[in-house]
């Protein structure tokens, strides 16, 4: 063993744990850069106090100004740590309009739905929760809860998934198994959330860390089935806007977005299957339908990747494939 092994594989490439650093050290020093200018501009265009920008950022803007500032970098970064340390091209990573990929993007929505309904009637069983209509007719607000926020937790799900089952992920399949390479893209997906509204205490918060690290899982097996980020796409969005927009539940702490769901939930049981203010990803009923749902996505044979898209991901890309975007 030379020095330089602790740098290089067997196919002379930086080693995968190297490759993941360099990405998410440039990502967070570009999303820095972004949200430092993105105060900067504001404030010369108007010249008001922190706490005025930081109310107009955190507005009708936030949500959009998230998705640039998440998916933009870590696509554009993906593609080029993609290029220069393993000679992969733009569509190894997953977001091209390939065969199938609405297919995949339909039956993720379907399969998230369903995996927040099972955890809804978990503990809806165990005497969490009641459910009643919410409010009456097609109100503006309703709208905006049940087709507007539709939007938005598309282009959240996108910008979270381009950062965590994009490149990080596949990077490190290319070198590891991949019940080891989903590790350290599922444990940041979690430490993420840390910063969300009403986070749980205690022993609590291990619940919830437990089951956002199973939700990162999950839907990096999306991602393993098909290599495609389209099916981790609609599980993403699908459980999030179902768990608001349908259920009125907190979605991870946060309930701005769906302020007249279809349905209001009344939590009547212990906070440790319904998971209290945090919402459902913070309960013991969560946890059970995500193991359920991963073993399902895990076995089921509904899916199969390309391969033209599964060569990118299953080991370090040999030298006589064909390396055009």
């Amino acid at each position: 063993m030379t020095p330089l092994d602790i740098f290089l594989n067997r196919h002379d490439r930086l080693r995968s744990g190297w490759r993941l650093a360099i990405f998410w050290a440039l990502d967070h020093a570009v999303a820095v850069a972004l949200v430092t200018t993105i105060y900067a501009v504001v404030f010369l265009a108007t010249h008001e106090t922190r706490a005025q920008i930081i109310g107009r950022l955190t507005g009708a803007l936030a949500y959009p100004l998230q998705f640039f500032i998440m998916f933009v970098p870590a696509v554009l970064l993906g593609w080029t740590c993609g290029r220069l340390f393993e000679d992969v091209p733009w569509r190894a990573l997953g977001w091209t309009i390939h065969r199938g990929w609405l297919r995949n993007f339909l039956w993720g929505t379907l399969l998230g739905a369903g995996a927040l309904a099972l955890a809804t009637l978990i503990s809806t069983l165990g005497g969490g929760f009641h459910f009643a209509l919410g409010a009456p007719g097609l109100t503006r607000e309703f709208a905006k809860t049940f087709v507007g926020a539709a939007g938005v937790y598309v282009l959240l799900g996108a910008g979270e998934e381009a950062l965590f089952r994009g490149y990080p992920l596949q990077t490190m399949m290319r070198s590891l198994p991949f019940v080891i390479a989903v590790v350290p893209s599922s444990i940041l997906f979690a430490y993420l959330h840390l910063n969300n509204p009403n986070l749980p205490n205690g022993s609590r918060l291990v619940v919830m860390i437990l089951n956002t690290t199973l939700a990162g899982v999950w839907m990096a097996v999306g991602f393993w089935r098909t290599r495609s980020m389209w099916l981790p796409l609609g599980l993403h969005w699908a459980w999030n806007w179902t768990m608001g927009s349908l259920l009125g539940l907190p979605v991870s702490g946060i309930t701005n977005l769906t302020r007249a769901p279809l349905l209001r939930a009344t939590d009547t049981g212990s906070q440790w299957l319904t998971g209290g203010t945090y919402g459902l990803e913070g309960g013991l009923a969560c946890t059970a339908a995500l193991i359920i749902a991963t073993i399902f996505l895990w076995r089921t044979r509904r899916f199969k990747p390309a391969e033209e898209l599964k060569i990118y991901t299953d080991g370090e890309l040999p030298k006589n494939v064909d390396r055009e975007a």
